[in-house]
Protein backbone atom coordinates (compact mmCIF):
# COMPACT_ATOMS: atom_id res chain seq x y z
CA UNK A 1 0.00 0.00 0.00
CA UNK A 2 2.81 2.41 0.88
CA UNK A 3 4.41 1.86 -2.52
CA UNK A 4 1.13 2.58 -4.33
CA UNK A 5 0.50 5.70 -2.29
CA UNK A 6 4.06 6.88 -2.97
CA UNK A 7 3.61 6.39 -6.75
CA UNK A 8 0.34 8.33 -6.62
CA UNK A 9 2.07 11.16 -4.79
CA UNK A 10 4.85 11.34 -7.40
CA UNK A 11 2.31 11.38 -10.24
CA UNK A 12 0.48 14.23 -8.55
CA UNK A 13 3.69 16.21 -8.27
CA UNK A 14 4.55 15.44 -11.90
CA UNK A 15 1.15 16.62 -13.17
CA UNK A 16 1.78 20.14 -11.82
CA UNK A 17 5.53 20.68 -12.23
CA UNK A 18 5.46 24.49 -12.22
CA UNK A 19 3.20 24.65 -9.17
CA UNK A 20 5.31 22.02 -7.42
CA UNK A 21 8.47 24.01 -8.14
CA UNK A 22 6.97 27.21 -6.76
CA UNK A 23 5.73 25.27 -3.74
CA UNK A 24 9.17 23.93 -2.81
CA UNK A 25 10.99 27.20 -3.56
CA UNK A 26 10.73 28.35 0.04
CA UNK A 27 12.15 25.02 1.27
CA UNK A 28 14.98 25.21 -1.28
CA UNK A 29 15.95 28.73 -0.22
CA UNK A 30 15.69 27.87 3.48
CA UNK A 31 17.81 24.71 3.31
CA UNK A 32 20.38 26.35 1.03
CA UNK A 33 20.64 29.40 3.29
CA UNK A 34 21.03 27.40 6.49
CA UNK A 35 23.68 25.04 5.10
CA UNK A 36 25.60 27.85 3.38
CA UNK A 37 25.68 29.99 6.54
CA UNK A 38 26.79 27.09 8.74
CA UNK A 39 29.41 25.88 6.23
CA UNK A 40 30.92 29.34 5.81
CA UNK A 41 30.82 29.87 9.58
CA UNK A 42 32.70 26.62 10.16
CA UNK A 43 35.21 27.60 7.48
CA UNK A 44 35.73 31.03 9.07
CA UNK A 45 36.23 29.39 12.49
CA UNK A 46 38.82 27.02 11.04
CA UNK A 47 40.57 29.91 9.26
CA UNK A 48 40.81 31.82 12.54
CA UNK A 49 42.31 28.80 14.31
CA UNK A 50 44.84 28.35 11.50
CA UNK A 51 45.84 32.02 11.61
CA UNK A 52 46.28 31.98 15.38
CA UNK A 53 48.24 28.71 15.29
CA UNK A 54 50.51 30.20 12.62
CA UNK A 55 51.69 32.77 15.17
CA UNK A 56 53.37 30.03 17.16
CA UNK A 57 53.10 26.73 18.96
CA UNK A 58 51.19 27.16 22.26
CA UNK A 59 52.56 30.68 22.35
CA UNK A 60 52.62 33.14 25.24
CA UNK A 61 53.80 36.67 24.46
CA UNK A 62 55.09 38.83 27.32
CA UNK A 63 55.11 42.56 26.54
CA UNK A 64 56.03 45.57 28.69
CA UNK A 65 53.18 47.84 29.78
CA UNK A 66 49.54 47.05 29.09
CA UNK A 67 49.60 47.18 25.32
CA UNK A 68 48.66 44.28 23.07
CA UNK A 69 51.35 42.62 20.93
CA UNK A 70 52.25 44.30 17.69
CA UNK A 71 52.19 47.78 19.25
CA UNK A 72 55.93 48.01 19.97
CA UNK A 73 57.46 48.73 23.37
CA UNK A 74 55.65 49.72 26.51
CA UNK A 75 56.71 53.38 26.40
CA UNK A 76 55.86 55.91 29.06
CA UNK A 77 58.83 54.95 31.25
CA UNK A 78 57.84 51.27 31.47
CA UNK A 79 61.06 49.19 31.70
CA UNK A 80 61.87 46.85 28.82
CA UNK A 81 63.07 43.27 29.15
CA UNK A 82 66.60 41.92 28.86
CA UNK A 83 68.10 38.74 27.46
CA UNK A 84 68.62 37.45 31.02
CA UNK A 85 64.85 37.54 31.57
CA UNK A 86 64.47 34.94 28.83
CA UNK A 87 67.25 32.83 30.34
CA UNK A 88 65.54 32.99 33.76
CA UNK A 89 62.22 31.81 32.33
CA UNK A 90 63.90 28.92 30.51
CA UNK A 91 65.74 27.76 33.62
CA UNK A 92 63.16 28.44 36.36
CA UNK A 93 59.72 27.76 34.81
CA UNK A 94 58.57 24.20 34.12
CA UNK A 95 56.53 23.25 31.06
CA UNK A 96 58.39 25.64 28.74
CA UNK A 97 59.59 24.31 25.38
CA UNK A 98 61.49 27.41 24.24
CA UNK A 99 61.90 31.09 25.15
CA UNK A 100 62.94 33.72 22.60
CA UNK A 101 63.86 37.31 23.47
CA UNK A 102 62.69 39.51 20.62
CA UNK A 103 63.65 43.04 19.61
CA UNK A 104 61.94 44.68 16.68
CA UNK A 105 62.61 47.63 14.42
CA UNK A 106 61.52 48.89 11.01
CA UNK A 107 63.91 49.81 8.24
CA UNK A 108 64.31 49.99 4.48
CA UNK A 109 66.29 47.01 3.22
CA UNK A 110 68.22 47.15 -0.06
CA UNK A 111 69.40 44.30 -2.27
CA UNK A 112 69.70 43.44 -5.94
CA UNK A 113 69.13 47.10 -6.89
CA UNK A 114 65.74 47.17 -5.14
CA UNK A 115 64.52 48.48 -1.77
CA UNK A 116 61.69 47.43 0.49
CA UNK A 117 60.43 48.65 3.87
CA UNK A 118 60.23 45.71 6.25
CA UNK A 119 60.21 44.64 9.90
CA UNK A 120 63.60 43.70 11.32
CA UNK A 121 63.57 41.13 14.12
CA UNK A 122 66.49 40.35 16.38
CA UNK A 123 66.36 37.11 18.35
CA UNK A 124 67.91 33.73 18.99
CA UNK A 125 67.27 30.42 17.24
CA UNK A 126 64.47 29.82 19.76
CA UNK A 127 62.50 32.44 17.76
CA UNK A 128 62.02 29.91 14.96
CA UNK A 129 60.67 27.35 17.46
CA UNK A 130 58.26 29.66 19.28
CA UNK A 131 56.92 31.05 16.02
CA UNK A 132 56.61 27.60 14.44
CA UNK A 133 58.75 28.75 11.51
CA UNK A 134 60.08 26.36 8.85
CA UNK A 135 62.86 27.02 6.37
CA UNK A 136 62.16 26.88 2.65
CA UNK A 137 65.89 26.86 2.00
CA UNK A 138 69.18 27.67 3.69
CA UNK A 139 69.88 27.50 7.42
CA UNK A 140 69.43 29.37 10.69
CA UNK A 141 72.15 30.97 12.85
CA UNK A 142 74.94 28.95 14.42
CA UNK A 143 76.12 29.53 18.00
CA UNK A 144 79.12 31.63 17.01
CA UNK A 145 76.98 33.93 14.85
CA UNK A 146 74.51 34.46 17.71
CA UNK A 147 77.20 35.10 20.28
CA UNK A 148 79.29 37.46 18.11
CA UNK A 149 76.35 39.28 16.51
CA UNK A 150 77.43 38.30 12.99
CA UNK A 151 76.17 40.09 9.89
CA UNK A 152 73.85 37.31 8.72
CA UNK A 153 70.06 37.25 8.21
CA UNK A 154 67.10 35.04 7.38
CA UNK A 155 64.37 36.63 5.26
CA UNK A 156 60.67 35.99 4.78
CA UNK A 157 59.01 35.11 1.48
CA UNK A 158 57.61 38.62 0.93
CA UNK A 159 61.05 40.19 1.31
CA UNK A 160 62.55 37.57 -1.00
CA UNK A 161 59.90 38.20 -3.65
CA UNK A 162 60.19 42.00 -3.49
CA UNK A 163 63.99 42.12 -3.54
CA UNK A 164 64.97 39.11 -5.60
CA UNK A 165 61.96 38.68 -7.87
CA UNK A 166 59.23 36.08 -8.09
CA UNK A 167 60.97 33.75 -10.51
CA UNK A 168 61.53 30.15 -9.47
CA UNK A 169 65.12 29.54 -8.44
CA UNK A 170 65.87 33.13 -7.43
CA UNK A 171 66.17 32.48 -3.71
CA UNK A 172 68.63 35.22 -2.86
CA UNK A 173 70.71 32.84 -0.74
CA UNK A 174 74.24 34.15 -0.33
CA UNK A 175 73.28 37.63 -1.49
CA UNK A 176 74.12 40.75 0.47
CA UNK A 177 71.23 42.61 2.10
CA UNK A 178 71.75 46.14 3.36
CA UNK A 179 69.93 47.26 6.53
CA UNK A 180 70.58 50.90 7.34
CA UNK A 181 74.38 51.28 7.62
CA UNK A 182 75.42 47.63 7.52
CA UNK A 183 75.18 44.70 5.12
CA UNK A 184 74.35 41.12 6.04
CA UNK A 185 74.54 37.87 4.15
CA UNK A 186 71.27 36.03 3.45
CA UNK A 187 71.71 32.52 4.86
CA UNK A 188 68.08 31.31 4.95
CA UNK A 189 64.60 31.79 3.46
CA UNK A 190 61.54 31.23 5.66
CA UNK A 191 58.66 29.13 4.38
CA UNK A 192 55.62 31.29 3.61
CA UNK A 193 52.88 31.66 6.23
CA UNK A 194 50.70 34.36 4.69
CA UNK A 195 48.53 36.98 6.35
CA UNK A 196 47.43 36.98 9.97
CA UNK A 197 45.46 39.42 12.12
CA UNK A 198 48.73 41.23 12.77
CA UNK A 199 49.66 41.71 9.10
CA UNK A 200 51.92 39.96 6.62
CA UNK A 201 53.96 37.41 8.57
CA UNK A 202 56.32 36.89 5.63
CA UNK A 203 57.41 40.54 5.55
CA UNK A 204 60.31 40.01 7.95
CA UNK A 205 64.09 40.06 8.16
CA UNK A 206 65.53 38.10 11.10
CA UNK A 207 69.04 38.76 12.43
CA UNK A 208 70.81 37.57 15.60
CA UNK A 209 69.70 39.52 18.68
CA UNK A 210 73.17 40.97 19.31
CA UNK A 211 73.39 42.09 15.68
CA UNK A 212 70.19 44.12 15.96
CA UNK A 213 71.18 45.56 19.34
CA UNK A 214 74.62 46.69 18.20
CA UNK A 215 73.99 47.75 14.61
CA UNK A 216 70.36 48.91 14.50
CA UNK A 217 68.84 49.88 17.86
CA UNK A 218 72.01 50.57 19.86
CA UNK A 219 70.30 49.19 22.98
CA UNK A 220 70.47 45.91 24.87
CA UNK A 221 66.78 46.11 25.75
CA UNK A 222 64.34 43.49 24.50
CA UNK A 223 60.86 44.46 23.28
CA UNK A 224 59.10 41.20 24.12
CA UNK A 225 59.56 37.61 25.29
CA UNK A 226 58.07 34.71 23.32
CA UNK A 227 57.36 31.62 25.41
CA UNK A 228 56.38 28.33 23.78
CA UNK A 229 54.66 25.82 26.08
CA UNK A 230 55.09 22.06 25.91
CA UNK A 231 52.31 20.31 24.03
CA UNK A 232 49.27 19.60 26.18
CA UNK A 233 50.23 21.92 29.02
CA UNK A 234 47.58 24.13 30.64
CA UNK A 235 48.46 27.78 30.14
CA UNK A 236 46.74 29.03 33.33
CA UNK A 237 49.27 27.78 35.96
CA UNK A 238 52.14 28.53 33.59
CA UNK A 239 50.99 32.13 33.21
CA UNK A 240 50.71 32.45 36.98
CA UNK A 241 54.30 31.24 37.37
CA UNK A 242 55.49 33.61 34.66
CA UNK A 243 53.68 36.51 36.26
CA UNK A 244 55.24 35.84 39.67
CA UNK A 245 58.74 35.46 38.20
CA UNK A 246 58.48 38.65 36.16
CA UNK A 247 57.18 40.62 39.14
CA UNK A 248 60.18 39.43 41.17
CA UNK A 249 62.65 40.29 38.42
CA UNK A 250 61.06 43.71 37.87
CA UNK A 251 61.06 44.32 41.66
CA UNK A 252 57.35 45.04 41.98
CA UNK A 253 55.88 45.33 45.49
CA UNK A 254 52.73 43.46 46.51
CA UNK A 255 50.54 46.50 45.98
CA UNK A 256 52.05 47.46 42.62
CA UNK A 257 50.24 46.80 39.36
CA UNK A 258 51.92 44.68 36.72
CA UNK A 259 53.97 46.74 34.27
CA UNK A 260 53.82 43.94 31.71
CA UNK A 261 51.11 41.80 30.11
CA UNK A 262 50.99 38.14 29.10
CA UNK A 263 49.14 37.45 25.87
CA UNK A 264 47.87 33.89 25.35
CA UNK A 265 47.26 32.95 21.71
CA UNK A 266 45.28 29.85 22.75
CA UNK A 267 42.75 31.95 24.64
CA UNK A 268 42.51 34.34 21.70
CA UNK A 269 41.79 31.43 19.35
CA UNK A 270 39.12 30.03 21.70
CA UNK A 271 37.48 33.44 22.15
CA UNK A 272 37.37 34.21 18.43
CA UNK A 273 36.18 30.69 17.59
CA UNK A 274 33.35 30.82 20.15
CA UNK A 275 32.30 34.25 18.87
CA UNK A 276 32.25 32.97 15.29
CA UNK A 277 30.20 29.92 16.33
CA UNK A 278 27.63 32.13 18.07
CA UNK A 279 27.31 34.32 14.98
CA UNK A 280 27.03 31.23 12.78
CA UNK A 281 24.25 29.83 14.96
CA UNK A 282 22.42 33.17 14.89
CA UNK A 283 22.67 33.45 11.10
CA UNK A 284 21.58 29.83 10.71
CA UNK A 285 18.54 30.46 12.93
CA UNK A 286 17.58 33.53 10.90
CA UNK A 287 17.93 31.54 7.67
CA UNK A 288 15.81 28.74 9.15
CA UNK A 289 12.84 31.14 9.30
CA UNK A 290 12.54 30.77 5.53
CA UNK A 291 11.96 27.05 6.10
CA UNK A 292 8.85 27.89 8.09
CA UNK A 293 7.75 30.23 5.31
CA UNK A 294 8.28 27.39 2.85
CA UNK A 295 6.21 25.10 5.08
CA UNK A 296 3.34 27.58 5.04
CA UNK A 297 3.57 27.63 1.24
CA UNK A 298 3.30 23.85 1.15
CA UNK A 299 0.23 23.87 3.38
CA UNK A 300 -1.40 26.54 1.22
CA UNK A 301 -0.81 24.64 -2.03
CA UNK A 302 -1.93 21.35 -0.47
CA UNK A 303 -5.19 22.96 0.63
CA UNK A 304 -5.72 24.15 -2.94
CA UNK A 305 -4.92 20.65 -4.19
CA UNK A 306 -7.45 19.09 -1.81
CA UNK A 307 -10.13 21.50 -3.05
CA UNK A 308 -9.31 20.76 -6.72
CA UNK A 309 -9.42 17.00 -6.15
CA UNK A 310 -12.55 16.86 -4.02
CA UNK A 311 -14.43 14.60 -6.48
CA UNK A 312 -11.41 12.27 -6.72
CA UNK A 313 -11.28 12.02 -2.94
CA UNK A 314 -15.01 11.36 -2.75
CA UNK A 315 -14.76 8.63 -5.37
CA UNK A 316 -11.92 6.90 -3.51
CA UNK A 317 -13.83 7.02 -0.24
CA UNK A 318 -17.01 5.76 -1.94
CA UNK A 319 -15.34 2.69 -3.40
CA UNK A 320 -13.92 1.65 -0.04
CA UNK A 321 -10.73 3.62 0.58
CA UNK A 322 -10.05 4.11 4.27
CA UNK A 323 -9.60 7.53 5.82
CA UNK A 324 -6.04 6.70 6.87
CA UNK A 325 -5.18 5.77 3.25
CA UNK A 326 -6.39 9.15 1.97
CA UNK A 327 -4.60 10.86 4.85
CA UNK A 328 -1.38 8.99 4.02
CA UNK A 329 -1.63 9.84 0.31
CA UNK A 330 -1.76 13.60 0.84
CA UNK A 331 0.74 13.48 3.68
CA UNK A 332 3.25 11.65 1.47
CA UNK A 333 2.69 14.23 -1.29
CA UNK A 334 3.62 17.00 1.14
CA UNK A 335 6.67 15.09 2.39
CA UNK A 336 7.81 14.32 -1.18
CA UNK A 337 7.58 18.00 -2.09
CA UNK A 338 9.52 19.14 0.94
CA UNK A 339 12.11 16.34 0.60
CA UNK A 340 12.75 17.25 -3.04
CA UNK A 341 13.12 20.87 -1.93
CA UNK A 342 15.62 19.76 0.72
CA UNK A 343 17.73 17.80 -1.80
CA UNK A 344 17.79 20.69 -4.28
CA UNK A 345 18.66 23.07 -1.43
CA UNK A 346 21.60 20.86 -0.36
CA UNK A 347 22.93 20.79 -3.93
CA UNK A 348 22.66 24.58 -4.30
CA UNK A 349 24.24 25.09 -0.86
CA UNK A 350 27.22 22.88 -1.75
CA UNK A 351 27.91 24.84 -4.93
CA UNK A 352 27.35 28.24 -3.30
CA UNK A 353 29.42 27.38 -0.22
CA UNK A 354 32.36 26.18 -2.30
CA UNK A 355 32.29 29.29 -4.49
CA UNK A 356 31.94 31.76 -1.61
CA UNK A 357 34.56 29.97 0.51
CA UNK A 358 37.00 30.30 -2.38
CA UNK A 359 36.26 34.02 -2.68
CA UNK A 360 36.64 34.52 1.08
CA UNK A 361 39.82 32.40 1.19
CA UNK A 362 38.43 30.19 3.97
CA UNK A 363 38.41 26.36 4.07
CA UNK A 364 35.39 24.59 2.57
CA UNK A 365 34.24 22.19 5.29
CA UNK A 366 31.48 19.82 4.19
CA UNK A 367 29.60 18.86 7.33
CA UNK A 368 27.48 15.82 6.53
CA UNK A 369 25.71 16.13 9.89
CA UNK A 370 24.40 19.62 9.09
CA UNK A 371 23.30 18.50 5.63
CA UNK A 372 21.46 15.46 6.98
CA UNK A 373 19.81 17.50 9.72
CA UNK A 374 18.67 20.11 7.19
CA UNK A 375 17.21 17.39 4.94
CA UNK A 376 15.37 15.69 7.82
CA UNK A 377 14.10 19.06 9.02
CA UNK A 378 12.78 19.87 5.55
CA UNK A 379 10.98 16.49 5.45
CA UNK A 380 9.61 17.20 8.92
CA UNK A 381 8.27 20.51 7.63
CA UNK A 382 6.30 18.51 5.05
CA UNK A 383 4.78 16.33 7.78
CA UNK A 384 3.99 19.29 10.03
CA UNK A 385 2.40 21.55 7.43
CA UNK A 386 0.95 18.76 5.28
CA UNK A 387 -1.00 17.09 8.06
CA UNK A 388 -3.85 19.62 8.22
CA UNK A 389 -4.67 19.49 4.47
CA UNK A 390 -4.33 15.68 4.52
CA UNK A 391 -6.63 15.42 7.53
CA UNK A 392 -9.16 17.66 5.84
CA UNK A 393 -9.15 15.41 2.77
CA UNK A 394 -9.53 12.22 4.84
CA UNK A 395 -12.53 13.55 6.80
CA UNK A 396 -14.60 14.49 3.73
CA UNK A 397 -18.12 13.10 3.40
CA UNK A 398 -18.05 10.92 0.23
CA UNK A 399 -21.57 11.98 -0.84
CA UNK A 400 -20.84 15.71 -0.45
CA UNK A 401 -17.45 15.27 -2.18
CA UNK A 402 -19.03 13.52 -5.19
CA UNK A 403 -21.59 16.34 -5.59
CA UNK A 404 -18.78 18.95 -5.60
CA UNK A 405 -18.50 20.89 -8.88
Amino acid sequence: MLYSVFILALRSVQRNLLRSFLTILGIVIGVAAVITMVTLGNGATQAIKMQISSLGTNLLMINPGQRQPGGGGGGGGVPQFTETDAEAIQSQIGGVAAVAPQSRSSATVIANGRNWSSSIYGSTNAWFITGNWKLASGRIFDKDEQRAGAAVCVIGETVRRELFGGKIGETGLGSQLRIKQFSCSVIGILAAKGQSGMGDQDDAVVVPLHTLQRRVTGSKKVNSLLVSMLEGRDSTPLKASLRQLMRERRKLADGDDDNFNIFDTQQLAETLSSTTKVLTTLLGAVAAVSLLVGGIGIMNIMLVSVTERTREIGLRLAVGALEREVLLQFLIEAVVLSAIGGLVGILIAAIASYAIASLMSVPFIFDIGVNMMSFLFSAGIGVLFGYFPARRAAQMDPIVALRHE
